[in-house]
């Protein structure tokens, strides 16, 4: 039976259509009554997309180096500079890998990488009009807060002058990695090199000031607690009030690190350029007592009930993105009664979470089958949510 304070909080959502507090959401986190939760998440995306379809989009998720500063205790992609499996990607293998979307019907490429020293501000701008060249109709969404930051630092330039001459070279929207969770605390235990919370956040904020879209993403289910993955949710609507500038919300959970790369995880086996004019990168990662090797996955229950309190949560945040890359296209395909609206991209193309055994991959066809199995219509969409087709019912 439903206890009385989760079914008024559900009620208050669905019915009253009152904004969720902080502490209803942890509510709802400790809760056992996915079913309940689910179906007001359902209702919750109906009244918010009452048209018979639900979204996907071609993109292709090109890491142009491997080489990172930041070596994260939950990464299992990023190399030292001078590891055998190091690499930066050439000019005519990320064309070709663009064309290759292109030719499957793609008009986005996700770009981001490692922090690597060597590729200057110059660098992205030289290569950004050379794709802009070559393929004036791809969207480049392209660097998170935490590499625009990082040129910020590696150039002694303000962040809004980085993100301009991003801009201004073909930069077009913003991704949401490197969130994790926004609490300081919990990013100083996984990634204390990586930027903090107000970081992540300003430089979002900057980006939305300047008529920026971008993404807000979350990976949970490691070291955090359910209050603080509502306060990451309390940032994220807090600073859509403010901008308006986030056009999806994607979570999806902690792919546990493979025992043998934390093994090999040790400051003596990591060579560190002296960084003292970065305040983030001015010593090498300490050695962890915290095994993220040892941490589970977090399951379909959680997974599940974590995407229908963000929809619960982010009422201001028009799409909610299924994670099936970490989950697979079955848990994807249910994902859709459970708050979600859009089933995330084709992603020809995954690097960071395969580094980390999880290799979920699907077809155009594959995907619309889901999506026509979960009871909607499959439109093709861009990165701003605009359509790209016409309703087909092939």
């Amino acid at each position: 039976m439903l206890k009385q304070p989760i079914k008024k909080i559900l009620e208050k959502i669905t019915s009253e259509h009152q904004r969720m507090t902080v502490t209803e959401g942890e509510i709802l986190l400790n809760s056992p009554h996915l079913a309940e939760i689910a179906s007001a998440a359902d209702t919750v995306c109906r009244h918010m997309h009452p048209e018979p379809w639900r979204t996907y989009n071609i993109d292709r998720n090109i890491n142009y180096t491997n080489i990172c500063q930041c070596r994260c205790y939950f990464c299992a992609f990023s190399r030292d500079a001078h590891h055998a499996d190091a690499y930066v990607i050439t000019k005519d293998e990320l064309l070709q890998k663009i064309q290759q979307t292109v030719d499957l019907g793609g008009s986005q490429i996700l770009l981001q990488g490692g922090l690597n020293p060597e590729l200057r501000l110059s660098w992205f701008e030289q290569l950004f009009r050379e794709i802009k060249s070559a393929f004036p109709g791809v969207n480049i969404h392209g660097l998170t807060p935490t590499e625009i930051l990082f040129l910020s630092k590696l150039e002694n330039l303000p962040e809004e002058t980085v993100l301009d001459r991003l801009a201004s070279a073909g930069l077009g929207s913003l991704p949401g990695g490197g969130a994790e969770i926004l609490v300081d605390s919990v990013r100083k235990k996984i990634s204390p090199k990586k930027i903090m919370t107000e970081d992540w956040l300003r430089i979002h904020e900057l980006w939305h000031l300047r008529g920026g879209r971008s993404t807000a993403t979350m990976m949970f289910g490691h070291v955090e607690t359910p209050a603080e993955r509502m306060k990451h949710l309390e940032h994220i609507r807090n600073l859509q009030d403010k901008t308006g500038g986030f056009t999806a919300f994607i979570p999806w959970t902690y792919q546990p690190v493979p025992r043998a790369i934390f093994e090999n995880f040790s400051p003596d086996k990591i060579s560190h350029k002296d960084f003292s004019h970065t305040d983030f990168l001015s010593a090498p990662p300490k050695k962890t007592e915290m095994d993220m090797s040892r941490i589970p996955a977090a399951g379909t229950f959680a997974y599940l009930k974590m995407l229908a309190v963000s929809r619960l949560f982010l009422d201001n945040i028009s799409n909610i993105q299924v994670s099936w890359v970490t989950q697979g296209m079955k848990i994807g395909e249910l994902a859709l009664s459970f708050g979600a609206n859009d089933m995330g991209s084709l992603m020809i193309e995954e690097n960071v979470v395969a580094a980390c055994g999880t290799t979920f991959f699907t077809t155009e066809t594959q995907l619309k089958e889901n999506i026509r199995r979960a009871g909607f219509l499959p439109r093709r969409r861009n990165v701003f949510y605009q359509l790209q087709d016409f309703i087909s019912d092939e």
